[in-house]
């Protein structure tokens, strides 16, 4: 076992797109940092694949209009963004497995469904504009809007079956998991974060209007090309202890680094599995161990052309018959080839996880051939990503607050423990859960602790 003890400034605990601008922005401050990462690659919920020569993500992937932080960083570093393909109808699967074609956000559900689903949208957006983004366990009524799910609001709320088969649809394709594991309080929070339910849910004018040339993945490669010889793969963090004077980061083979501070900026499930001396405060330590992340799969699909485009489809689809939740077109701009991404999330996700490889790509074509016809079962490439059983995210998109954990623990989100502060796109008021709020984050986390750092040089104190 190697114990080397190196001093610098900074750990930085995780890869993702917030330990990397969290680390960046420590060394626009002066300070010396140093970013360990569990996985073999940087990137965290931004990965991504090689196809035809062009990066597609396999994770995170869409922004859009009020993500300010994101598009200044793709500005920064000189990459464009794409706008998702929106041109044609998209595709709706009935539950008894028949096709609708519809055009804007919300499918041909019949004239009481319809006024039920505008009602609820309605509703939710009033409610959430009352709830408080910093602190949601401040918010008016938040016991209250705590106590309760996201399936027990939809049932007293919802007046036909088919305006609740699609909330619980849209509950999926959101927040990745069943109405009855999500908190109504964390719903309306997340919404509030966002900015409305449209931000949420659109593309044009919404969190999926563009993606960035290249693929979220490729700007975080350029994150890290920047940070170069300061990051260590491959060493996945087992300990911190932390002291009045400093930190000790201790990784898997037993390398340990010294340090003024530590920033940890891993999914809620992974800082859980750290052994912390002294161990965390209870709060902080029984909020971690109730956040799960969602479930997602994500398939990508590569064709030789876009063939949907020429029967007059967008490629994106829903799905209540499932196990597909929603599809999207993800081809490049240069038209050379084709790739719808395909999303399986909620108790769908986990009930396809059990079956073979084999039996998932069949499922998986097969439905993407009722929405798309024949040629969509036969792609060139198909790569899937189960994102539950990623050894060092166990999930996404994001943490899934249950009923009670805002009221009773979110205090403890965003507060630094000691010397050891978090950062995430779960510690972001902004853009909850987006790639946008991970930078966000990673801003806040550095300026704090670069602010921390000075005040301790100013006054000639050792770490």
């Amino acid at each position: 076992m190697s114990h080397q003890h190196r001093d610098v400034d900074v750990v930085v605990v995780g890869a993702g797109m917030a330990g990397l601008v969290c680390a960046n922005r420590l060394r626009r401050h002066g300070a010396e940092v140093l970013l360990v990462e569990a996985c073999d690659q940087v990137g965290g919920r931004t990965a991504g694949i090689e196809v035809g020569g062009e990066i597609v993500d396999l994770g995170g992937q869409f922004i859009g209009p009020g993500q300010d932080r994101i598009y200044a960083l793709a500005d920064e570093f000189g990459v464009d963004t794409v706008p998702a393909h929106t041109v044609g109808a998209s595709v709706f699967e009935t539950s008894a497995g028949r096709l609708r074609r519809f055009r804007g956000m919300v499918p041909r559900l019949g004239p009481a469904t319809l006024a039920d689903v505008a009602r609820a949208h309605f509703l939710l957006d009033r409610l959430a504009r009352s709830v408080d983004a910093d602190a949601p366990w401040r918010s008016p009524n938040a016991a209250a809007l705590d106590g309760r799910t996201m399936e027990s609001w939809i049932n007293r709320t919802m007046k036909t079956r088919g305006g609740r088969r699609f909330l619980v649809l849209a509950c999926r394709a959101i927040w990745a998991c069943e109405p009855s594991e999500l908190s109504l309080l964390h719903a309306l929070f997340y919404v509030k974060a966002a900015g409305g339910l449209a931000a949420v849910t659109d593309f044009e004018g919404g969190a999926q209007q563009d993606w960035l040339d290249g693929g979220a993945y490729g700007l975080a490669i350029r994150l890290a090309d920047r940070l170069g010889s300061a990051i260590r793969l491959n060493a996945p963090v087992r300990r911190i202890e932390q002291n009045d004077s400093g930190v000790a980061v201790t990784v898997e083979d037993g390398t340990t680094w010294r340090a003024r501070h530590a920033v940890v900026a891993v999914p809620p499930p992974l800082a859980a599995r750290i052994t912390y001396q002294p161990p965390l405060p209870a709060s902080r330590d029984n909020l971690l161990q109730r956040l799960p992340m969602g479930s997602v799969i994500k398939y990508v699909s590569g064709y030789p052309e876009p063939f949907w485009r020429q029967a007059g489809l967008n490629g994106a689809s829903l799905s209540l018959h499932g196990p597909i939740t929603m599809t999207v077109d993800s081809s490049p701009r240069s038209g050379r080839r084709g790739v719808l991404i395909t999303f399986v999330n909620g108790a769908p996700a986990r009930e396809l996880a059990t079956r073979s490889p084999g039996d998932r790509r069949t499922t998986v074509l097969d439905a993407l051939g009722r929405l798309f016809g024949p040629p969509a079962t036969t792609p060139m490439s198909f790569v899937e990503r189960n994102w539950n059983e990623e050894a060092f995210t166990r999930g996404a998109y994001s943490a899934v607050f249950p009923p009670g954990a805002w009221t009773q623990l979110g205090s403890a989100m965003r507060a630094p423990t000691g010397r050891i502060h978090w950062a995430g796109a779960e510690t972001s008021p902004r853009w909850y859960g987006y790639i946008d709020g991970a930078v966000r984050s990673g801003e806040a986390a550095a300026d704090a602790v670069a602010q921390a750092v000075n005040n301790e040089r100013a006054l000639g104190r050792p770490s």
